[in-house]
């Protein structure tokens, strides 16, 4: 269960929200939504261990995340708006690197298999540069299908992806939340994802 208790965020001399609480539990999709600017990016990156908020606490299990540390890590994923994917590097090499940095080693067929399920077979030993944009977004979320953890928090994570993409990360997105997985994500894009349990929330 992921938990956020009174929090708040301040960036400069501005309150972005303030006395926001939720409580997530397995099989549950929390959708975070509102316009521009209200700190919906903020929030994920609290609740990643990106950033500290300016008050209340995020817990993990009923306990402080600050208290976990490693613990709470190895249990989630986080994949931000941006892909993050090195350009020099192959599409293999990207979702080896990036599943390795998490604590997750996976072989080139794994990676192989996981690429060509989210759309990229055959593309394996290109650069990345050579890809557009979609395509560096499926690379980045191609990481959900070789993770093992529980919370998912994903910001944008359709941005810049086909109709085809968007069913496919629909149904990984479902898959996951049918195995109690917990996913908490933004997105400026309708979607309709099947759960148990689904929850809103929105910022000023």
């Amino acid at each position: 269960m992921l938990q956020g208790i009174n929090l708040a965020c301040v960036r400069g001399d501005r309150e972005l929200f303030r006395d926001i609480n939720f409580s997530v539990e397995a099989g549950c999709l929390m959708q975070v939504s509102g316009p521009n600017g209200s700190g919906k990016t903020s929030l994920l990156r609290m609740l990643c261990g990106l950033s500290n908020p300016a008050a209340g606490e995020i817990r993990w299990c009923n306990t402080p995340v600050r208290s976990l540390e490693g613990e709470y890590f190895s249990d989630m994923t986080y994949i931000g708006h941006l892909s993050g994917t090195k350009d020099d590097l192959t599409v293999s090499e990207n979702l080896r690197i990036s599943s390795a940095l998490a604590g997750v080693e996976i072989s080139f067929s794994q990676a192989a298999e996981a690429l060509a399920f989210i759309g990229l077979g055959g593309r394996d030993n290109l650069p990345v540069k050579v890809l557009s944009q979609g395509q560096r977004r499926r690379v980045a979320l191609a990481r959900l299908l070789v993770c093992k953890t529980t919370l998912w928090i994903l910001d944008e994570p359709l941005v810049a992806l086909d109709v085809a993409a968007v069913q496919l990360i629909k149904e990984v997105l479902e898959r996951h939340l049918q195995q109690n997985g917990i996913v908490v994500m933004t997105t400026h894009q309708e979607i309709d994802i099947t759960a148990s349990s689904k929850m809103q929330l929105h910022l000023a």
